[in-house]
């Protein structure tokens, strides 16, 4: 027993001095040795208490020295994979290691407001894109990793809209890189998180084959009335189900009216009593083009344009024009002037150049005149060039819109909760009440903006103060 004083009277001073290293060179043996010897001298909770702050000191490191360019996120995922790898096999998968340093991923994960976002984002990134060089087997324990991050995040509603945003951005494009993983992640939400958490999620991917069927009846249908050249696929979706659309001015073409109507009686006739609200910036098109070959003035080379729907109006603008000024196609397209300016950059400023602009300069100005780049076209190696990146890519208003509508949801929970617990209680002290709000609900919330739902309530008379104690409410029935 003498032994082992000097390493009981030293052992923190050990720890400090040794243990960061050992766990930053990733030296199993060594950290192996250590946990048996301090399991022989019962030391281990300071083993844990270092494992602890170590996890805490490294995870908020990550997290903090990110920038626009680079997501902590895979940083993260690493290291929770190298230290889940020590505790295995160095600290002989113990229980209370496990547990002890759920607390200190709690705090990593919930160090920066920013980070449930950063992950909804790194997930959609890998459903768009998939992993390459992955198996299945090995994509499906990418997502159990990320679900690890997503267990100890506060603000999983923050998570719950920006990964919705996303989904119907993959569903609407067609930019899901796997049907199965999709369902997968989801039915990973669903376990971890309860049915009412998806069940959004999973009805827009029911909306999509509903919508898909309907489309199928409709070109079987006596409404179908446009040219056989033409094709059209309209998605439905319900309005409490999606991410909130604020549908933009634009004047589509005459023959994209008639599809439109086409579609619309036929959708009338089965279902009445609903009204279609048309959303076109999320729309796409599929242009083909024949321009003539630089070999022979009489042979024509076609090619497909897979586009936006305002870039696609755009276009069409140029098989009557041979140049128009950027206030020519506001007038003709009826497209707001900041909207234009982002298409017409992108169709004449970006790595694929479909106009050409005069002058060539970055920026979209109101006297820049735009023409075909038909050399640009032709020598393109690609059958069908894809342009359309510009609706996959998130805007600083769509960020800021997904944050409000997150806060005004919030809102509405606080709002409820108050009122469920003052029904039940029918009078409580202003303590109690807040005490039993941070018991209940399942984001963080400051006093202050419980402090001001409450004032909200009794203005809309939900509430009152007591005559005799103005800390006290009472519930009105």
């Amino acid at each position: 027993i003498d032994s082992f004083l000097p390493l009981t009277e030293h052992s923190e001073e050990l720890i400090l001095k040794g243990f960061d290293q050992l766990m930053e060179e990733s030296r199993f043996d060594d950290l192996s040795r250590f946990y048996r010897l301090l399991q022989r001298v019962a030391l281990l909770p300071q083993l844990i208490n270092a494992l602890k702050s170590y996890v805490k000191k490294i995870g908020s490191v990550i997290v903090n020295t990110s920038d626009a360019e680079k997501s902590p996120i895979q940083d993260l995922l690493d290291f929770r994979l190298k230290h889940d790898n020590i505790i295995l096999n160095c600290f002989q998968h113990d229980n209370d290691f496990i547990q002890g340093v759920k607390e200190s991923w709690e705090y990593v994960m919930n160090f920066r407001s920013e980070t449930s976002e950063l992950l909804a984002k790194y997930v959609d990134s890998k459903l768009r894109t998939g992993e390459k060089g992955l198996s299945e087997i090995e994509f499906e324990q990418t997502l159990d990793r990320v679900m690890l991050l997503f267990r100890h995040l506060h603000s999983k509603d923050i998570f719950e809209a920006f990964y919705k945003k996303d989904l119907a951005k993959r569903l609407i494009l067609q930019r899901s890189a796997s049907t199965d993983a999709e369902n997968s992640m989801i039915l990973k939400l669903k376990v971890e998180c309860g049915s009412n958490y998806t069940m959004k999620l999973e009805n827009m991917f029911k909306d999509i084959q509903i919508s898909s069927d309907l489309m199928l009846s409709f070109q079987e249908s006596k409404f179908r009335s446009f040219p056989s050249d033409l094709s059209l696929d309209v998605k439905i979706l319900t309005t409490n189900c999606w991410p909130t659309y604020s549908p933009s001015q634009v004047e589509i073409p005459k023959m994209l009216k008639n599809c439109q109507e086409s579609f619309k009686q036929f959708y009338s006739q089965n279902h009445t009593g609903r009204c279609l609200n048309w959303i076109p910036q999320l729309g796409t098109a599929l242009l083909e083009t024949k321009l003539r070959s630089p070999s022979s003035s009489s042979a024509k080379i076609t090619k497909e344009l897979s586009v936006s729907a305002f870039q696609a109006v755009c276009l069409l603008l140029f098989n009557e024009n041979q140049s128009l000024s950027f206030t020519q196609i506001r007038d003709l397209t009826q497209i707001s002037s900041p909207e234009l300016r982002l298409t017409l950059q992108s169709l004449a400023c970006g790595k694929i150049r479909i106009l050409s602009k005069n002058p060539k300069a970055k920026e979209v100005e109101d006297g820049d005149i735009f023409e075909v780049d038909e050399e640009k076209i032709l020598t393109n190696k690609l059958f069908r060039i894809k342009i359309n990146n510009i609706q996959a890519k998130e805007t600083k208003e769509e960020q800021v819109k997904t944050h409000e509508g997150v806060c005004q949801d919030r809102q509405y929970q606080i709002d409820a909760a108050i009122v469920r617990i003052m029904k039940t209680r029918k009078t409580l002290t202003h303590n109690l009440l807040v005490a039993q709000l941070f018991a209940q609900l399942k984001f963080p919330v400051q006093t202050l903006d419980l402090k001001k739902r409450i004032e909200s309530l009794i203005d809309r008379e939900y509430l009152e103060r007591d005559s005799k104690n103005k800390t006290v409410y009472n519930y009105l029935a």
